[in-house]
């Protein structure tokens, strides 16, 4: 009995600390718990709460008007907005365009550094990825000097050669020139990403290729590109989100250009929504379906090549 009790005694310690490691993850995570619950669920769950109510005007303006219930009232006013519609066509188009060039660019890249025939290495990786360095407005003032008409060089240039210059902030062409800003900045990024999956295949693959008669073209093709796949998914998802959230290229040449609107893309529609006209209920609405909306479009090109590669 005497020796029942001292096992008993001495098994408390020892479950005090296993309890003890089972805590420690949770410990550590919990910084990152709180940063995310405050600042990524806590504002989801406001923006949500934020739709279900609108102003009620009693007068002229927004003078004595009160904030009332208006349950999805909100979002009948987006699925029905054409400018709502209009923004969301324009980004599709542009991502449509644009993804795919820098997707293949960065593919190009990550391929051209792999390969035995290129040097520096270190040197021309990392003068790929300083766009990416550059933060997005920064990008778009330096871009938005390149194609003002009354500053650029470029235009200049073709001035002094009395050649007819291209307007990049054209009706027809303002949403290919920040096509071109996002692809400068992201293309670096995307071929690292790319360019690490293709460092984790071993090298065994390719001595054995090589021994079959492989060149370098054909082991690109039939070995690397497949086994990169998941790689591309990857900065293909990113890429959609990246391009149905666009806001920072068209808010910066907006100041310089007439053909780009306050609903020239979804979020800046929601953006000039909440701070030019002050309804900050239906912006949050516009928010919340643009979530749906990328969340929707992610989720299918995920599972569509999922469904390709047989996962």
């Amino acid at each position: 009995m005497a020796l029942a009790q001292t096992v008993r005694v001495s098994s408390l310690p020892r479950s005090n600390a296993e309890r003890r490691r089972a805590m420690t993850p949770y410990l550590f995570i919990l910084p990152f718990g709180i940063l995310f619950i405050l600042f990524f669920l806590a504002p989801i769950v406001y923006a949500i709460y934020q739709s279900l109510f609108r102003y009620r005007r009693t007068g002229l303006g927004l003078h004595g008007a009160t904030v009332g219930f208006n349950g999805l009232g909100n979002y009948l006013d987006v699925v029905t907005d054409p400018k709502f519609y209009q923004g969301i066509g324009r980004v599709l188009l542009y991502g449509v365009v644009q993804v795919p060039v820098m997707l293949i660019l960065a593919l190009i890249l990550a391929l051209l550094l792999d390969s035995a025939v290129v040097r520096f290495k270190a040197f021309f990786r990392l003068v790929f990825f300083v766009p990416y360095a550059v933060p997005g407005i920064i990008a778009a003032l330096l871009w938005g000097y390149l194609y003002d008409p009354q500053l650029s060089p470029i235009v200049q240039g073709f001035q002094a050669l009395h050649l007819s210059a291209l307007d990049f902030l054209g009706f027809y062409t303002v949403l290919w020139s920040i096509a071109n800003i996002s692809t400068w900045v992201w293309t670096g990024y995307n071929m690292l990403i790319i360019f690490a999956a293709l460092q984790a295949i071993p090298s065994d693959i390719y001595e054995s290729a090589r021994m079959d008669g492989c060149s370098g073209l054909r082991i690109a093709w039939y070995i690397k590109i497949p086994l990169v796949a998941p790689a591309l998914v990857l900065t293909c998802i990113f890429s959609i989100i990246g391009t149905l959230q666009l806001f920072a290229e068209p808010q910066v040449l907006s100041a310089i250009s007439n053909n780009i609107s306050t609903a020239f893309t979804p979020v800046l529609y929601a953006y000039n929504t909440a701070f030019s006209y002050n309804n900050n209920y239906y912006a949050a609405a516009l928010s919340v379906v643009l979530a749906l909306v990328t969340f929707v479009f992610s989720f299918g090109v995920l599972r569509v090549t999922q469904r390709q590669s047989g996962v």
